[in-house]
């Protein structure tokens, strides 16, 4: 990609199933997020990635309702977030990992998943404190559903093991499945590779193809960019805040602005700098 203004790329085929419209976010005096706009399609993958201190976790809590943006505002499925809570939101059909694990250590596996279906209203109250048949088959019925899940991330070996005994990579895994359990039409991942290995880190690239074949859409903030690279759609980059660059992985890997944020001014003009002829 060239230093001049490039044309706008066209977008994929398919309905904006995510509008962030010229979000702003100010904390008293600071600018965290600046006149942020893009749109993610339904079917895609695309990562949001920009050096530390971009605003990329801003925007995410934005994009989830967790902080209502002081200008813009950011519709999915075309409701304007700002006016709904995060646990509507999840209903919406919106879910998000955490940076963070977020699991329940003492309880295995399986049960964790369980607590994500039964908070997302799989099995009644009452059928759940006055076992009748019709409560029994429901249990079953979400259980099924439970470890469908499990197999689907690679868990189920390890179904009946505490959460808490699994390693930190695996774990993530569990906070994904936590994520599928409210059967979500877009998924947004806050660094989802982190601590995992190179192996760990290719299986969840598959994982996230397959899970967007089946017809979920992925938001991603990541700092692995082997891994964006390969698993990316689209990728929009921030920096201080504000929108730098948006496109495919070849372009956005090329584009030097994005090199001048990741590596500073003298790499961007060396990466572009014009081969002598002798």
């Amino acid at each position: 990609m060239s230093t001049r203004e490039s044309t706008p790329m066209s977008h994929p085929s398919g309905t904006a199933i995510l509008s962030v419209e010229h979000v702003g976010m100010r904390f008293g005096g600071l600018t965290a997020i600046a006149d942020l706009h893009f749109d993610v399609h339904e079917g895609e993958i695309v990562s949001l990635i920009g050096p530390n201190g971009a605003g990329k976790t801003t925007a995410f809590n934005i994009m989830t309702g967790f902080l209502k943006p002081t200008q813009g505002r950011v519709l999915f499925r075309g409701q304007d977030l700002s006016k709904t809570r995060p646990n509507e939101i999840a209903r919406l059909g919106l879910a998000r990992t955490f940076q963070r694990t977020s699991v329940f250590a003492d309880d295995t596996v399986r049960d964790n998943v369980l607590i994500g279906l039964h908070r997302h209203g799989e099995v009644a109250l009452l059928d759940r404190l006055f076992p009748t048949p019709r409560g029994r088959r429901a249990e079953a019925a979400v259980r099924e559903r439970a470890d469908a899940i499990l197999d689907l991330v690679g868990l189920a070996a390890r179904a009946d093991e505490k959460a808490g005994s699994l390693s930190y990579g695996e774990q993530r895994l569990v906070g994904f499945a936590l994520a599928l359990a409210v059967e979500p039409k877009m998924l947004l991942l806050d660094e989802p590779v982190s601590g995992m290995n190179a192996s760990e880190t290719q299986g969840f690239v598959r994982l996230i193809r397959k899970v967007r074949d089946a017809g979920v859409t992925i938001l991603l903030v990541e700092h692995d960019m082997p891994m964006v690279m390969v698993v990316s759609d689209r990728i929009v980059c921030l920096n201080y805040g504000r929108l730098i660059a948006e496109g495919p992985p070849a372009a956005i890997r090329a584009d030097p602005k994005v090199i001048e944020a990741y590596l500073g001014k003298s790499a961007a003009k060396l990466e572009h700098k014009e081969p002598s002829h002798a």
